[in-house]
């Protein structure tokens, strides 16, 4: 209503307070962070937009803001895990107050670094506080992302969409969203009782058998998946609402072929931004292939760091910098093999069990509940012991192992036979497309959605069915990143 009497700046003036008011629900305390992270680097904006023509000095003004930012997410993430290493190593007794970790402030400190080096550049330039506040602070995309970028989302406020609400954006936000909360309702949370009970019992150091370790892997495996893709979809939908496209996040992880194309679809904003931000500043691929080896490894190492304060991310990242020095060396002596189908379904099997691999220490609480999983993935703790699986899954809390293999078989055809989101959704452009490669068209144009009767019911039920099977307590994974 503001924005359609013309009074724009009061419309994002409220927009912003309302996603403040979204960012303070969790923990009220932080918004002090949030606020003052917004004015230092709206202030770092400025400085460098003036020193533009003076390069050295931009650049140190670059490099105390990226610095500073740095600095500030490394203390509240990483604090800790530092301080408990180094008693470690050195038998002292530093003891640091219990610092908790602010919500999704990995997020929002990248997408500022993103816009201080694109600024620095003289790509973008923000001389209106509130638009930069709206450009941080806009609720759809705060919590869990995508990583957006300043050049991209800016210009599409500027049009005035976002004043607007029209009937066209809501009904296609309103189906992306309705879907995207039936991933997480339905399919994450129904998943996650077969992977809690089976990572808690490694942690616990029960003798997990070979087939229940498999099940709880591949069922956090799909666990995951749909409820980060499930939040980007809601989050992409939201925005879209408001007449805003936010960028493409996932693109069917689970169907890549290789590791290459798998980091090319999964969290691709991130992909990104480590991609531009650290690999390519490092050298890339630039100085030789040791060189290009070592720079994949650090970029993933750190990647996996971004994740969490912990060594088992550490390992996460180490084993996905070790499968992309394999698949490039790979792809350096069989590049000109013709492939065939069942050279590609092998390449997709090899990739995705790679994956469910990686996916254990990702999960993991400690390196030895990690270890004890992937002991039990490998046999070593037997094939079969009835007696073992009742012990995790028959019991009040969880159904039989039937059950759980049964989910597992749906969410994988869903996730690598299923069309996605924006396939569904390609007549009405439902996100910006950044992924580096081509998502294909539906090949029946029946299935792609349009507004009409059938589309609205079958939106209306999926939502009707999400709403009703919300739980009070819904696991979001993301929320600690």
């Amino acid at each position: 209503m503001i924005g359609k009497k013309g009074y724009k700046r009061a419309s994002i003036a409220w927009l912003i307070g309302a996603s403040l008011v979204f960012y303070g629900w969790w923990n009220p305390a932080y918004l002090g962070l949030i606020i003052f992270s917004v004015f230092f680097n709206y202030s770092i904006g400025v400085l460098l937009s003036k020193a533009f023509n003076n390069r050295v000095l931009s650049k140190i003004i670059l490099t105390v803001g990226i610095s500073a930012n740095l600095v500030l997410l490394g203390y509240y993430k990483y604090a800790n895990f530092f301080a408990d290493n180094l008693n470690i190593l050195s038998g002292s007794n530093l003891i640091l107050n219990e610092v908790i970790l602010p919500l999704a402030i990995s997020f929002f400190t990248f997408q500022q670094i993103t816009y201080l080096v694109e600024t620095h550049k003289g790509e973008v330039k923000e001389s209106s506080f509130l638009n930069y506040c709206l450009f941080v602070t806009f609720f759809p995309q705060l919590i869990a992302g995508p990583i957006v970028q300043h050049k991209e989302i800016m210009p599409q406020f500027k049009k005035g969409l976002i004043y607007k609400l029209q009937s066209k954006h809501l009904a296609v936000g309103l189906t992306i969203f309705a879907l995207g909360l039936f991933k997480k309702v339905v399919l994450a949370d129904g998943i996650s009782a077969y992977a809690t009970p089976v990572f808690d019992a490694a942690e616990s150091g029960v003798e997990i058998i070979f087939f229940e370790a498999w099940i709880g892997a591949l069922a956090y495996t799909f666990q995951l998946y749909f409820d980060f893709s499930g939040y980007a979809d809601m989050a992409i939908g939201i925005a879209r609402m408001f007449g805003i496209r936010l960028p493409l996040n996932f693109n069917s992880p689970y169907k890549a072929t290789s590791i290459i194309d798998f980091w090319r679809r999964w969290h691709i904003t991130l992909s990104r931004f480590l991609l531009n931000y650290l690999y390519i500043p490092l050298g890339g691929n630039r100085k030789g292939r040791i060189r290009r080896h070592t720079n994949l490894m650090i970029t993933m190492l750190l990647g996996g760091l971004w994740h969490g304060a912990d060594w088992t991310f550490l390992l996460w990242g180490g084993l996905h910098g070790f499968y992309l020095i394999l698949n490039h060396g790979w792809r350096a002596i069989f590049n000109n093999k013709k492939t065939t189908r069942l050279g590609t379904f092998f390449a997709w099997a090899i990739t995705f069990l790679a994956v469910v691999v990686s996916w254990v220490p990702f999960r993991a609480e400690s390196l030895s509940g990690a270890k004890n999983l992937l002991h039990a993935m490998v046999g070593g703790n037997g094939i079969l012991e009835p007696v073992s699986i009742n012990n995790i899954f028959h019991s009040t809390l969880y159904v039989e192992n039937f059950t759980a293999i049964s989910w597992i078989f749906m969410l994988l055809l869903i996730s690598t036979v299923f069309p996605n989101t924006q396939q569904f959704m390609c007549n009405h452009e439902p996100a910006l497309d950044i992924y580096k490669g081509k998502v294909s068209r539906l090949k029946y144009k029946w299935l792609e959605w349009n507004p009409t009767k059938i589309w609205a019911l079958l939106t209306s039920v999926i939502l009707v069915i999400s709403v009703l099977l919300l739980n009070k307590y819904s696991e979001f994974l993301y929320y600690r990143f």
